[in-house]
């Protein structure tokens, strides 16, 4: 969340020097709403210069965007602040149509280039894009988390975080080559999707990762199975998306990948990730 508020000198290039701006917590990831406008500090300037852009321009039908706002030089991001217009809405757990947004989205999302920033290598103290890096890795490559280890990201594991990479390995020998190619994805579905009553679902930022699909789709299910109460039928409903077993399966071993490399992890949600690798392993 962001500690402060947006300066002064922030919302002057942004043109907002009208209405207080209120604090709206974390649906909106700690922005602050200033008329009809929220400001939010940003991690990684590229990154969100990159959403801005992508998200000016895109239409998907049945979704509501949240559109950039641009300063009044035309810029997306001012010392460290992004804004973007307001829409209504509070995460709900309504996760079919969360991951039938998603099947819409990448259609869309399809079109688009590889952002450059994506084949970017990590450098220490890693921050949290770092962190969901390797993750997304391991979930791929041939020896899971073998760059985060040889970059020394796995150091004073806590219990369930040393059984998180256990998990790991034994789900990796269970993986079988995919044929479905890689695109731009929102791999941050879950959690992130704005309901209001009958309205389209609405999104405020895209977190781009470059992997198939239905990887996203079941990133979407396998954290509603670990950690939003889904029903279990949730796994089999989109059985029908592209090499679902598997990409359901590296969706799972890259949310363990996350549980045991951040260092903001706790012990309570891992019950969560084993309900889900329980299931995963039925469904394999």
């Amino acid at each position: 969340m962001s500690p402060v508020e947006p300066p002064d000198h922030v919302l002057s290039t942004f043109g907002l020097d009208g209405p207080e701006p209120i604090a709206l917590g974390s649906d909106w990831d700690g922005g602050w709403r200033v008329g009809e406008v929220v400001l939010s500090l940003v991690a990684d300037h590229a990154r969100a210069a990159w959403s801005a852009k992508v998200r000016e321009n895109l239409y998907v039908e049945g979704m509501r965007l949240a559109r950039p706002f641009r300063a009044t030089d035309g810029r997306y991001v001012v010392s460290g602040w992004r804004a973007d217009t307001f829409i209504a809405g509070a995460p709900e757990p309504r996760f079919d149509e969360i991951v039938s947004l998603a099947n819409r989205l990448h259609e869309m999302t399809a079109k688009l280039d590889r952002p450059r920033f994506l084949l970017a290598s990590p450098v220490a103290p890693f921050t949290d894009v770092d962190i969901f890096g390797f993750a997304d890795r391991a979930a791929w490559e041939e020896h899971p988390l073998t760059v985060a280890r040889k970059m020394g990201a796995l150091i004073d594991l806590s219990p369930d975080a040393e059984h998180s990479v256990e998990l790991v390995r034994e789900l990796a020998a269970l993986r079988t080559p995919v044929a479905s190619s890689p695109q731009l994805v929102h791999g941050d579905l879950f959690g992130t999707v704005l309901f209001a009553g009958a309205a389209a679902p609405g999104i405020t930022d895209i977190t781009p990762y470059w992997r198939p699909a239905s990887w996203a789709a079941a990133v979407i299910v396998v954290d509603a199975l670990a950690w939003g109460g889904a029903d279990d039928d949730l796994l089999v409903r989109w059985r029908d998306l592209p090499e679902w077993p598997q990409m359901v399966l590296r969706a799972l071993i890259f949310r363990l990948s996350v549980h045991a490399l951040h260092p903001r992890s706790t012990a309570a949600a891992f019950p969560g990730l084993q309900h889900a690798t329980d299931l995963v392993r039925w469904l394999l």
